[in-house]
């Protein structure tokens, strides 16, 4: 039991909270809860995290919000690496791209499904176990979804043995896309990823290249999904 993934749960509403341990419960998770945002941070800076493999932040808390929470986590060189699912009755475009800029992984709004929600978690937590087996220092050199395949060296691109001509900003974001496979991706972070140099890059430039790179994949692109309002992701192939 002592290897058996925990989750850190920071939510005000008791029986919301409840609830979220509860379900975790169900699929053999086990979890911790605060209903205070400074009480978490204090026992995040606090303890050893080794056991803690997902945090689920409400945004709206006494003493510190959700987003900043988030963004301490990130920051944390503890917790850089450990997925963030926020879970927020903020339900706009533009809130859930505030909760995904800040560093949230995935986001789900209140009412929720408890089914989806489960299903959420375990992706994550497959995510985050895979984080941890790769070496820090060791780049992929090669990224794969099913049939199509990067090569991050030589900025290439195949769909089977097709080679496919992509420009280095389509590039880019097929490469973020796939190192970030099932992550909502703002277009802001993308912005921010293919930005380069004196170029200036804007959300509209984003889909722009988003729309080339999925004419240039073909049949392959519905990959890339579009998160109405927020971004993109590429489909989680499991």
């Amino acid at each position: 039991m002592s290897n058996q993934p925990q989750i850190l749960i920071v939510e005000d509403e008791k029986e919301i909270a409840q609830i979220l341990k509860s379900s975790l419960e169900e699929i053999g998770l086990k979890s911790l809860d605060f209903s205070d945002g400074k009480m978490a941070l204090d026992y995040i800076q606090g303890t050893d995290l080794k056991s803690i493999e997902l945090f689920i932040l409400d945004r709206m808390l006494p003493s510190t919000n959700g987003l900043e929470i988030c963004k301490f986590i990130r920051m944390y060189k503890a917790t850089q690496k450990i997925p963030v699912l926020m879970l927020t009755a903020l339900s706009t475009p533009e809130q859930i791209v505030e909760g995904l800029d800040a560093g949230a992984d995935d986001y789900i709004t209140k009412p929720f499904d408890l089914p989806i929600f489960q299903a959420r978690v375990r992706s994550l937590l497959r995510r985050g176990q895979r984080n941890q087996k790769e070496n820090p220092n060791e780049s992929k050199k090669i990224l794969k979804h099913k049939e199509l395949t990067i090569d991050l060296d030589q900025c290439k691109t195949w769909i089977k043995e097709e080679h496919i001509e992509l420009t280095l900003s389509e590039f880019k974001l097929l490469s973020c896309f796939m190192m970030n496979p099932g992550k909502v991706l703002t277009r802001n972070q993308l912005v921010e990823y293919i930005q380069d140099g004196p170029v200036h890059v804007t959300d509209r430039t984003i889909d722009t290249h988003v729309f080339g790179l999925r004419k240039k994949l073909g049949t392959y692109s519905n990959v890339i999904e579009t998160i109405r309002g927020v971004g993109y992701r590429v489909i989680n192939e499991e």
